[in-house]
């Protein structure tokens, strides 16, 4: 028990200390860039919390390749103080060192799925929300022209994206056969409410009335079947500002109306299968670590550089596969799960290979 304490506790080590220099290298850099866009109240302080804001998701994208990287700092170091050869040469099982490299990295996958669900998309949507405060004030257009979305025969437009998340200058159209149009909304701004239906405020509705539009004009209108309220801060930003929960939920909104949706859905099973890929990582580390019984010993410096390797060519070959999956139209989460399958199959093939 205090061996797999110690191996353990040094993991953890490897890991924050690989936390700590990458979090400042990316963290310097997104500071760097970001010093461009200071305009009005956004200074290089509002910078600073936006970069610390934002820096968490970028680690948990980061997670498999720290993962490898600080486990390979931990057990080699082990390793270059001869003491996992002296902790082998006490008897100590095989079976014994993959439970205490385990138990530590399922407390790490436990964390990232809790960070993916409940921490780092809010932090992300809350700073972007502050940035655009900062830069244009309380009522601020989305980039891109704004966000359309398709219901059936409805089409909606949101231009600007109010403090608290009410949607401004809202557009809405409907057709009927042929693409004929039979309405079109105008409204100031809406409110959101529960099972996705929206109170529009200050609406201006044309319809098609025996050929011809006639105009109305309305203080309230509902309209049912939009956004969720869930939704709204991540419009106009990627889809790795949605919680886990608000990701699938958008993703199965998208597809009950007809609107692409791989997307979002393989970006789910991407970041829900993630922490999985990050396993696979500490378990493929262990043998490339681990140089017991070797000929002639291999630096601690190779093995950092065999980390990197392998990390870079992970990252490709993940990038390859899930293009590949969406240009065959392939299942979705078995594209998803496919780099993690693969680096857990070489980690055991090392394994078995590895003198212990």
């Amino acid at each position: 028990m205090i061996l797999q304490r110690y191996i353990g506790w040094n993991l953890a080590k490897g890991w924050i200390l690989v936390i700590l220099v990458l979090g400042s290298v990316f963290g310097l850099i997104s500071f760097i860039g970001e010093l461009d866009r200071t305009t009005g109240d956004y200074d290089s302080l509002a910078v600073a919390r936006y970069t610390l804001s934002i820096l968490p998701q970028h680690l948990v994208d980061l997670a498999p390749v720290i993962a490898l990287l600080g486990s390979i700092v931990a057990l080699a170091s082990l390793d270059r103080n001869n003491e996992l050869t002296i902790i082998s040469c006490t008897g100590f099982p095989l079976r014994k060192l993959l439970i205490a490299i385990a138990l530590p990295t399922l407390a790490l996958m436990a964390c990232l799925w809790i960070a993916m669900e409940f921490a780092t998309p809010q932090m992300q949507q809350a700073a972007e929300i502050e940035r655009r405060a900062l830069r244009h004030g309380d009522a601020v257009a989305l980039p891109g022209g704004g966000v359309w979305s398709t219901n059936g025969t409805y089409y909606i437009h949101i231009m600007k994206m109010h403090e608290g998340n009410v949607p401004g200058d809202i557009s809405l159209f409907q057709f009927g056969k042929k693409f004929a149009l039979l309405r079109a909304i105008r409204a100031k701004k809406a409110e959101v409410g529960p099972d996705r239906k929206w109170l529009f405020k200050g609406v201006r509705e044309k319809r098609l009335e025996n050929g011809r539009l006639a105009t109305y004009r309305h203080k309230e209108l509902e309209i049912a079947n939009l956004w969720d309220e869930d939704e709204l801060p991540t419009l106009a930003l990627p889809s790795d500002s949605m919680s886990l929960t608000v990701l699938y939920r958008y993703a199965e909104y998208r597809a009950a109306n007809d609107q692409p949706m791989e997307k979002y859905l393989g970006a789910f099973w991407q970041r829900l299968l993630m922490p999985l890929t990050v396993g696979a990582m500490v378990l493929l580390a262990t043998p490339i670590s681990a140089n017991l019984g070797g000929g002639r010993s291999r630096s601690f410096g190779v093995s950092m550089g065999i980390g990197a390797v392998v990390g870079i060519l992970f990252y490709l070959v993940a990038q390859i596969i899930f293009a590949l999956g969406q240009l065959l139209e392939l299942s979705i989460p078995l594209v998803a799960a496919t780099p993690s399958v693969l680096v857990t199959l070489c980690a055991l093939v090392l394994l078995r290979r590895m003198n212990w």
